[in-house]
């Protein structure tokens, strides 16, 4: 059982990534949950979690930090008047859906597969954002149906088992159909707000009843965590927002390219490590 000094340490850690995860919610128009999975990885396995269970812990717990988080970047972005509200109508049930379903990955995959898909998802959309942003476009609209939902069911899937509010996904899916990225990253926190709430409950479903988890668990949801951060993201996630409006289109996929590829080598790491 960690000391009183170690705890300190992760609540400082907790904090810290709150912020950050915060930042990044407005600026990019995720829910954090990029910057939050690692970060609680680290910070379970030094309290002494299950290697077993901590990847499903830590995406568990970002999920229910994306749901105020996600609620808040809507918030901000709607009033710029920049959110596609038709895509987010028409993805009322695909986007869950999927969140759903890799809730259900989620509960029979290992620690090891979870990290692997997180890295592997986030160095192709870094390498992508960095390389062919301006040169690899699919079209000048969105695609019409079934395209269209089915692509909207793989970002929830996808989103849910990186324990990311959809954004990292949503943001390439649009750009690459002519979208302007900072529509893209407005409608991306409404697309967080439709990911995070039915995987949240997906997440406590399935790891309820493991006895490797640690105090104050609720399935693969820690709420130690997430009171820790909760408030610190919705404050600073506001002013992401009016960063992310400040800044160029080429300023916003540089930034998010470089931070997908630290994430990625991060875990990757992890898995020869």
């Amino acid at each position: 059982m960690p000391d009183l000094s170690q705890l300190l340490l992760f609540a400082g850690l907790l904090i810290v990534a709150g912020g950050v995860a915060g930042l990044l919610a407005g600026v990019f128009g995720i829910g954090g949950g990029a910057v939050l999975v690692p970060v609680f990885y680290q910070v379970f396995g030094l309290y002494g979690v299950s290697p077993e269970v901590s990847m499903h812990l830590s995406v568990g717990t970002s999920v229910a930090v994306i749901v105020p988080t996600s609620l808040r970047s809507f918030a901000a972005h709607r009033a710029k008047g920049a959110v596609d509200h038709d895509l987010l109508r028409r993805w009322m049930v695909a986007v869950p859906l999927g969140a759903i379903a890799a809730a259900v990955v989620a509960s029979h995959a290992s620690s090891e597969a979870l990290r692997g898909i997180f890295a592997a998802m986030a160095l192709i959309l870094a390498l992508r954002m960095l390389f062919l942003s301006n040169r690899f476009h699919l079209g000048k609209d969105l695609p019409g149906e079934p395209g269209r939902s089915l692509t909207g069911f793989v970002i929830g899937l996808l989103s849910g088992l990186m324990g990311v509010g959809g954004g990292v996904f949503n943001n390439t899916f649009m750009t690459i159909y002519g979208r302007p990225i900072h529509q893209a990253v407005a409608t991306s926190a409404g697309v967080g707000v439709l990911i995070s709430i039915p995987a949240l409950f997906g997440y406590i479903w399935a790891g309820w009843g493991n006895e490797g988890l640690p105090l104050l668990s609720t399935g693969y949801v820690n709420w130690v965590a997430v009171a820790l951060i909760i408030p610190i993201t919705l404050t600073i996630a506001p002013y992401g927002a009016r960063l992310a409006h400040a800044m160029s289109k080429r300023q916003l996929e540089v930034g998010f390219a470089l931070f997908l590829m630290f994430v990625s080598a991060r875990f990757f790491w992890s898995l020869v490590g």
